[in-house]
């Protein structure tokens, strides 16, 4: 598959995986929004994760990045993490046994055992990509980040599906937070030209442009 924008947006679109809201919901950012980012009906789906793969796959090498690992934000990215990878892997001229880890985080730090096994069941190696489905403040990737640096891991850049163009409580862009960690940030997507698609009335198209007047990165106007 060659990486198309606009197909992937419209996979979006077609698989709902934007929702607007006439009531606020509370995100995990404690923020309350009347829209959401929400990638789990495609993760629950095996033709829809298989073409999700696709595009993120496809997208990786449009950067023209070459890594040997994907490894998924343990819990909300772990399927995309390890599935990726196993397509990745197969991709290789090199696909052979020992050459391409199956890397796998722990949700919760291993309290026994293997210091090496605390936070992994297969510890990523090599040139290593970072995956993670949504963000907002980016504390899920950065501290992910963080446990990977510990152990010597060599993260070579971070791909998100969308990021949702807003600035974390700092005034910073979680681009500009991991770009100073030292690692490329990429996004599939962003909130911003998937909500322009959209059609909401306008009492919840006002709200959403409010809330992106006060966390928003840019504008959005509906009109």
């Amino acid at each position: 598959m060659i990486w198309d924008k606009e197909k992937f947006l419209n996979f979006i679109l077609n698989n709902k995986v934007i929702g607007i809201f006439a009531e606020p919901i509370i995100l995990k950012s404690g923020r309350q929004s009347n829209w959401y980012i929400n990638w789990r009906n495609i993760a629950e789906d095996v033709y829809l994760f298989d073409q999700l793969t696709d595009f993120l796959i496809s997208y990786t090498s449009n950067l023209g990045l070459n890594p040997d690992c994907f490894y998924g934000v343990p819990e909300g990215a772990t399927k995309l993490g390890i599935i990726t990878q196993l397509k990745w892997a197969k991709l290789q001229d090199d696909f052979l046994p020992n050459n391409y880890i199956l890397p796998m985080g722990r949700g919760k730090p291993k309290e026994h055992g293997d210091p090496k096994d605390k936070y992994f069941l297969g510890i990523p190696r090599g040139k290593v990509v970072l995956l993670e489905d949504t963000t907002t403040t980016g504390e899920s990737l950065i501290n992910c980040i963080k446990t990977l640096e510990e152990i010597d891991v060599n993260v070579i850049a971070a791909i998100v599906l969308t990021d949702r163009n807003e600035y974390r409580d700092d005034k910073r862009t979680v681009e500009e937070v991991i770009t100073d960690l030292g690692i490329k940030y990429y996004a599939m997507s962003y909130a911003t030209e998937i909500l322009s698609k959209l059609n909401p009335d306008n009492n919840i198209a006002k709200k959403i442009e409010e809330y992106f007047k006060i966390y928003g990165t840019k504008p959005i106007n509906f009109k």
